[in-house]
């Protein structure tokens, strides 16, 4: 299998089912952990050198960070509903969630000093757009954009219909050579609707000595360390993705694909 794609484990003692750090991905920046908790079940994780988002991607939770009680977050039944819930935890600190459902929640990290204050990021501060056109729609919700506090963390929900394109055309952002193009890290979350589906996620370099395509199931990451990563939603199954993302400047600056960016310039 490849080193790109990332299963999902049982979940362990703390309903962990995913943890990806900068070790494990072979990267510097982006760290990643998705948890299945039951109501009731309780988490604590202390952030040290990182700054963390916590995602609700689904069901309630009480939280705290960097000793303020910010009470009761989430409330969705599953990420394909709009509305996401989020606590931004900075370095240094400490948060602690209680699940008052079962929930799933994603973590997303990267490199910080801690000079942000910890806050809840409720759905009236997630911007909502629709990118592309035809099959190339789909619709993004921006948790954790560069217009919003962050030190290193870029953190985006994307939900792509049944048979439509979604990172496309493709597009790459593996130079740290501004402002024609930022050097991040990503991550993306697979999630489908049905869950029996898959989506088809291909990374590629214009050398291509990367050169990848990969079928994701319900739940698996794809690690995206360099190269253009278009991602495609088979006929009958909507996708969800998170894509968290970082890298040494806090700026998404993107290439696209010479072969394929014609598309662009259609009426």
């Amino acid at each position: 299998m490849s080193k790109l794609l990332v299963k999902p484990s049982a979940p362990d003692a703390n309903g962990r089912v995913h943890t990806i750090t900068p070790e494990s991905a072979g990267w510097t920046y982006v760290g990643f952990e998705v948890y299945q908790l039951k109501r009731g079940q309780s988490l604590k994780q202390a952030t040290g050198d990182r700054e963390a988002c916590i995602v609700m991607l689904s069901g309630k939770a009480h939280v705290s960070a960097a000793g303020q009680n910010f009470g009761t977050i989430g409330g969705r039944s599953s990420p394909f509903e709009a509305d996401p819930w989020s606590l931004y935890a900075p370095a240094q600190s400490e948060w602690s969630l209680q699940a008052e459902t079962d929930c799933e929640i994603a973590i997303c990290t990267a490199p910080a000093e801690g000079r942000l204050p910890a806050r809840v990021i409720g759905p009236d501060q997630v911007g909502q757009e629709t990118r592309g056109k035809g099959t190339n729609t789909r619709h993004v919700r921006n948790i954790l954009p560069e217009t919003e506090a962050a030190e290193s963390l870029l953190v985006v929900e994307v939900i792509t219909p049944s048979g439509h394109w979604s990172s496309y055309p493709p597009h790459k952002h593996d130079r740290d050579m501004l402002p024609q193009e930022s050097l991040l890290e990503e991550t993306y979350y697979h999630r489908l609707n049905p869950p029996s589906g898959f989506a088809l996620q291909r990374v590629y370099t214009d050398d291509r000595s990367l050169d990848e395509t990969l079928a994701a199931a319900n739940g698996d990451v794809v690690l995206v360390p360099k190269g253009y990563h278009p991602v495609g939603a088979p006929h009958g199954y909507e996708l969800y993705y998170l894509n968290v993302m970082a890298g040494p400047k806090r700026v998404w600056k993107f290439h696209n694909d010479p072969d394929h960016e014609w598309m662009l310039k259609q009426a």
